[in-house]
């Protein structure tokens, strides 16, 4: 089957083209406003009370099964610190020809075997999916290891920003995807709405899952990406407040948007590991996300 064949062919060229991928992952050397500093660590501080009692045990409820069988490869993309890093690549197996990808984006907990079961999941609905790692290798077993990872990337975003760069490029060019998403929860969330600002012309869409947002008018003016927002009513980390003042600016942008607030949900009540999970809520937002995808990722023309 092709999907075999690219499998094997992505393995081969993502290692050939790892030295050209380093050379293009610097920082692009541009401040970090201070507010933005001041708002990351406020949501770090959020998250480590919303996720206290968690751990990462998985549930039951965390074995998705792919809809079709799909093949996956641990593939090296970027560096951090002098280290390779290595995302987590799923396709469907009797894949044809190159689909849309979309780049996935883990929650604070960092790269674990939940978001490589949701990375198999959504490849079962017809996508490439890339799983990045912005934690450079490191995956949190408590809180207050994930705090510390979280926070690293708040004061210094660069990183991040050139580990998505690297993915971007990993699947358009090196895959061959023909239209790219960002979907992420949590902090992979609020990353979801970074890549969509990373590549205003370029991403085709863009899914928020709980994740910190803006109003901030000109940080989202360049966003082209339509935004699918998923957010929790009683969500104590991610307020209320703040996702209605996100979707009045996109609004007042006219951005293509849909923002969806779910009465007595909690933070990460899609995460089938952790205490607030919610399975009619998180099978609604999953039903969502797929008919978003379809239609903004599709390349079917008929």
């Amino acid at each position: 089957m092709f999907g075999d064949k690219l499998l094997r062919t992505l393995f081969v060229t993502s290692t050939v083209l790892l030295a050209v991928l380093l050379g293009a992952c610097g920082s692009d050397g541009d401040s970090t406003d201070d507010a933005a500093k001041e708002a990351g660590r406020a949501n770090v501080d959020a998250m480590t009370a919303e996720h206290a009692d968690d751990t990462t045990d998985p549930s039951p409820a965390a074995l998705f099964a792919p809809a079709r069988p799909v093949v996956s490869q641990t593939m090296a993309y970027t560096e951090y610190k002098d280290e390779l890093v290595y995302g987590y690549f799923s396709a469907p197996a009797d894949m044809f020809e190159p689909l849309p990808a979309i780049i996935m984006i883990h929650e604070w907990w960092g790269l674990n075997d939940n978001i490589r079961a949701m990375a198999d999941r959504l490849a079962g609905e017809g996508y490439i999916v890339f799983a990045v790692d912005l934690f450079g290798g490191k995956v949190a077993e408590t809180p207050g290891e994930a705090r510390v990872l979280m926070m690293e990337s708040v004061e210094d975003p660069e990183p991040a920003k050139s580990n998505l760069r690297a993915a971007f490029d990993f699947v358009s060019n090196t895959a061959g995807a023909p239209r790219i998403g960002s979907l992420g929860w949590c902090f992979g969330g609020g990353w979801s709405l970074g890549t969509a600002q990373l590549f205003p012309d370029e991403l085709d869409a863009s899914v928020i899952y709980y994740g910190q947002v803006t109003d901030d008018e000109e940080l989202l003016r360049p966003v082209g990406a339509p935004i699918l927002g998923f957010f929790g009513a009683e969500d104590a980390g991610i307020k209320v407040a703040s996702v209605e003042a996100f979707r009045e600016s996109l609004e007042r942008l006219r951005k293509n948007h849909e923002v969806h607030v779910y009465p007595g949900a909690r933070h990460a009540f899609a995460n089938p590991t952790g205490k607030n999970y919610d399975a009619a809520v998180a099978e609604d937002a999953w039903r969502r996300t797929l008919e978003f995808l379809d239609l903004h990722l599709s390349i079917d023309e008929t």
